[in-house]
């Protein structure tokens, strides 16, 4: 019998300035994307200038959050991280929770967005909402990675 094969998914995951600022938090994190069966395939540290936040957020240009999310990442360092598992978009998405964390609290009370996003605006992570997305915002951060390259199966 031939054993299944595991098709595996790349997302990017984003963990924001104020999450940055805490040095506990971040394992915490790490330990809660282990736990979901999903891997850290690359990471790295960041501080944006508002050119290059505004290049990463142009789909958002002319809406009324954008200065202040601009700003907010801008504010500090933060880390991009390429994750892969099965299912990882959704994994991670579901893992982060609601984008208002006043809502993630009342209704997904054990989301990361829940326990550790202060605003709307300031929700502590970001989550690739597709393939097509994980795609472009994974060279955004990585633009040598080859995802081509990366097995997708196991």
């Amino acid at each position: 019998m031939r054993p299944s094969v595991i098709r595996k998914q790349l997302t990017l995951a984003l963990l924001k300035p104020d999450i940055c600022a805490n040095a506990s938090l971040p394992p915490k994190v790490y330990e809660a994307i282990a736990n979901r069966s999903l891997t850290i395939v690359k990471q790295r540290d960041v501080l944006w200038t508002e050119a290059q936040a505004g290049a990463f957020y142009a789909e958002h240009q002319g809406k009324f959050f954008y200065q202040r999310l601009c700003g907010y990442m801008t504010s500090g360092p933060f880390q991009a991280l390429i994750l892969s598992g099965p299912d990882a978009i959704k994994e991670w998405r579901s893992l982060i929770g609601p984008t208002h964390p006043v809502r993630a609290r009342i209704h997904q009370p054990t989301t990361l967005r829940s326990l550790y996003g202060l605003t709307d605006t300031r929700n502590s992570f970001h989550g690739s909402d597709s393939v097509e997305t994980a795609r472009r915002e994974i060279e955004f951060f990585f633009p040598t990675f080859d995802p081509e390259a990366y097995p997708t199966s196991s």
